[in-house]
């Protein structure tokens, strides 16, 4: 079990390391700074040091990290000070660096969240819809609408080549 895992200090330390990159790409996808975001990710694993109950497998750890670390941001975004405080560090991460997927990535930033989180979830991390819905909380009729509204809105975005409607 994942669980007595979580009890040592190694198997704590391999689940972050095999996940602290993702934990780090959900938070920038959400906050667009570094220095939140790095607060987000060491607040998402010392949830998970605090977790009690137990995981059924790595891919609940992995689901279970996306969700905390969404809704850690999600909070964190409707703090007052986050909302007086301006957004200055555009800096993108070394894993952002490649010029398609800079590109891409600053389309995504201009589109609605619910879309966003969506279509980094499906096309970054792989997940299918139903699991993004499992994930998120909402219907899959709803996933599947966010992922092809968000398309739509990265192709007038990124002026059209994007995406071939998958």
């Amino acid at each position: 079990m994942l669980q007595t895992m979580l009890r040592s200090r190694e198997n704590f330390e391999e689940i972050y390391e095999t996940n602290v990159d993702m934990v780090y790409r959900i938070c920038f996808t959400y906050l667009k700074n570094t220095a939140d975001t790095e607060d987000m990710v060491q607040n998402t694993f010392i949830k998970l040091m605090e977790q009690s109950d137990s995981f059924q497998s790595k891919e609940h750890v992995k689901a279970w990290l996306i969700v905390t670390a969404g809704n850690l941001c999600k909070n964190h975004l409707k703090h007052w000070w986050s909302k007086r405080s301006p957004v200055e560090d555009w800096n993108l991460p070394v894993f952002m660096e490649e010029e398609d997927t800079r590109e891409v990535m600053d389309a995504l930033w201009e589109i609605p969240e619910k879309y966003r989180i969506t279509l980094y979830l499906h096309y970054f991390e792989g997940y299918k819809s139903k699991e993004i819905a499992e994930m998120l909380g909402i219907s899959h009729s709803t996933v599947r609408t966010h992922l092809e509204r968000g398309r739509e809105a990265l192709k007038n975005k990124l002026g059209g080549g994007f995406i071939d409607g998958k």
